[in-house]
């Protein structure tokens, strides 16, 4: 299993609030958050690991490259324009092999993705897995609507009501990347999006239910994530 690291936004809510550091390089649990992630996949034992950034703060790809992972780690520096053009950009080297997808500022236990993993693996007609969590600490969460089997029959505003949203790391079939022409052809501007977009599209998608994850957007969660870990004894 491949992994690929979403980290190439421009963390503009955190700019604004006067915070300098590119939000990659923030630590939380007394790491980075981008070794975090890496450490995390590293821990469910990626074969390889690919994360794009944006190259607009050379400090996060100055980060990668003068570090030694234990892993080969590909460093893709760029900035795109939305979410699902990052993950576009990753097919390259993620392409031939089911994957493991990551963003930068989910903060979640390892142990959480370890037994997503196991979940994901174990759905033999899935063509993708989405984590999904009950907490929700996101100002513009993406809602999933599952039916009894945990497929996944809706996403965004369609899914109201529902108890879940996306947790912020996936597990995918490299088959999605066919639908690459079709997505850009429909104008499509984000990841969620383009996940709804495979739904609709008749792809294979379940909800794994997970347990608490955060997302770093504001400097008041970089408190409440630091608080999370040393709970969990991840600090």
């Amino acid at each position: 299993m491949k992994a690929g690291i979403i980290a190439a936004g421009k963390g503009e809510r955190i700019l604004r609030s006067g915070i300098s550091t590119p939000k990659p390089l923030i630590p939380i649990g007394g790491e980075p958050l981008i070794a975090r992630v890496i450490r995390a996949a590293i821990h469910v034992k990626a074969s390889s690991i690919t994360c794009i950034v944006n190259d607009l703060n050379p400090a996060v790809a100055d980060y990668l490259r003068l570090r030694t992972w234990p892993v080969p780690l590909e460093l893709i520096t760029k900035t795109t324009e939305n979410s699902m053009e990052s993950l576009f950009s990753l097919a390259p080297f993620l392409r031939d092999t089911p994957f493991l997808l990551l963003t930068v500022d989910a903060v979640f236990q390892f142990k959480t993705l370890k037994r997503f993993l196991e979940k994901a693996r174990g759905l033999r007609d899935a063509q993708g897995a989405l984590a999904v969590t009950r907490f929700i600490d996101d100002e513009k969460p993406l809602w999933v609507r599952m039916d009894a089997h945990k497929k996944i029959v809706a996403l965004g505003d369609d899914a109201r009501p529902s108890p879940y949203v996306t947790a912020g790391f996936y597990y995918f079939e490299p088959d999605i990347f066919t639908m690459i022409d079709a997505a850009r052809a429909r104008m499509i501007k984000a990841l969620r999006q383009f996940l709804g977009f495979l739904t609709e599209r008749g792809f294979s998608l379940y909800g794994i239910p997970v347990a608490k994850t955060l997302d770093v957007d504001y400097p008041e969660d970089i408190e409440k994530a630091e608080r999370f870990l040393r709970g969990a004894g991840e600090a």
